[in-house]
């Protein structure tokens, strides 16, 4: 993340401490999947709150970036292109993500990428409104609204048969996607304290530039390595 030609290290290093929230949640999920641990812990609100954590920082980031980034497009279609075969890889496995993270923000950059003239005309105050109203009237499409009518689960409209194992609908998410773009000016400007430009977390940061890396192959690991846990305890 650059600001006047400097990374900011704590942007990074705020993506570094998302993904080790994610891959702490993603580790819950396996141990109760697949080591017997009671779904109750995977459903309890400190679960629920490393999913949102780990959600609500890398989508705001993402939106952020938008105003570092030389093309939007082009940086959304490298998304997508990870996500499809992220896509294809889990249905082989027949656990398909069908829209998870990463299609949302990529659907998000390319969006924004075509529209950025038009937000970036839109008055700052009316933006952020937008951003809050829209995200409160649609979160309940957060996890999925049951509908009869197909092809709509892009938008949190789901039908009865419809399953992905990473769902993240551009409703309400891109609402969140959208306040980081309004946020992004603030720190592209140097309008934030100026500790926020000189704080350092070197590991932190390390692991947040590393960040697409990680998510593409942590889950895979994690999953070996819960075969492999379960394959000892069995012989022992």
């Amino acid at each position: 993340m650059e600001q006047t030609g400097r990374r900011i290290e704590l942007m990074d290093a705020m993506r570094g401490f998302a993904i080790f929230v994610m891959i702490a949640h993603h580790i819950l999920y396996d141990l109760c999947a697949f080591c017997g641990l009671p779904w109750s812990w995977f459903t309890s609100p400190g679960a629920d709150a490393l999913h949102y954590v780990s959600a609500v920082t890398f989508i705001i980031l993402a939106g952020v970036s938008s105003h570092f980034s030389h093309s939007n497009v082009r940086r959304g279609l490298r998304a997508l292109v990870i996500a499809l075969g992220i896509t294809l890889v889990t249905t082989l496995m027949g656990m398909p993500v069908r829209f998870g993270v990463l299609h949302m923000l990529g659907t998000c950059m390319v969006l924004y990428g075509l529209t950025q003239r038009f937000w970036q005309r839109l008055n700052p105050w009316a933006l952020l409104a937008l951003c809050v109203v829209g995200a409160l009237a649609t979160w309940k499409l957060e996890l999925g609204y049951p509908t009869t009518v197909p092809h709509l689960w892009m938008f949190g409209l789901t039908t009865p048969e419809f399953y992905s194992s990473d769902y993240f609908p551009l409703l309400p998410w891109a609402f969140v996607f959208l306040f980081g773009t309004w946020a992004g000016p603030c720190v592209r400007d140097g309008r934030l304290p100026q500790w926020f430009y000189t704080a350092k977390a070197p590991f932190l940061a390390a692991v947040g530039r590393k960040s697409m890396l990680i998510y593409v192959v942590h889950q895979p690991v994690l999953y070996a390595l819960t075969m492999l846990g379960l394959w000892i305890h069995r012989t022992i």
